[in-house]
């Protein structure tokens, strides 16, 4: 006889994550998420008290991931501070976890606590950023603008609809970009 199929919390959020990117918050349903794990939703409530518990437990793990995990990386790795720029943003713009970024930023928009956590999540990536562009300029209104465009450049990106021009590689656009922000390889402070 066969054991009955069981999964991790980390399983249970995981699969809230997926579902979330998918369809926002509203997707990430306990039956749904039984089905697409082949378990049953009683098992569920070995791991959370409700929905609710398992919605608060995926904006930890986001959060965690697109922050904790994030800085580490670059720390363990190291490099200048173009290196690290573009490495944070690599990473918390990754595959895995841009479409529950975008799901997050949708669902904010809505609940005021959702809206709340990732402020707190971009005030800490805006910091990065500011640490990391403070090492090529001086002037904080400097810094601050060539941030709020980095920033806004690599999440807005991923909500224009707009083709590129007829025979740019995308790139080599983003490429140019970063040196619109930080300056032109190999120069010094501005």
């Amino acid at each position: 006889m066969v054991g009955a199929v069981r999964t991790t919390t980390a399983g249970w959020i995981d699969e809230g994550l997926r579902a979330l990117a998918r369809g926002g918050p509203d997707a990430v349903r306990v039956e749904a998420l039984a089905k697409s794990l082949g378990v049953t939703k009683g098992g569920f409530y070995g791991y959370f008290a409700d929905r609710n518990a398992l919605l608060e437990a995926m904006l930890d793990t986001w959060e965690q991931r697109s922050i904790d995990d994030v800085l580490e990386n670059v720390t363990r790795e190291g490099g200048d501070a173009r290196t690290k720029i573009q490495r944070a943003g690599a990473l918390t713009l990754s595959p895995e976890l841009l479409p529950i970024d975008l799901a997050i930023r949708d669902w904010a928009r809505r609940d005021d606590e959702v809206a709340e956590r990732l402020r707190r999540v971009d005030n800490q990536r805006m910091a990065l950023l500011r640490e990391m562009i403070g090492t090529y300029f001086t002037d904080p209104v400097e810094i601050e603008a060539r941030s709020l465009l980095a920033f806004c450049a690599r999440i807005g990106m991923h909500f224009l609809a707009a083709d590129p021009l007829d025979g740019t590689d995308r790139g080599e656009v983003l490429a140019r970009t970063s040196d619109l922000v930080l300056g032109p390889r190999g120069t010094d402070d501005q």
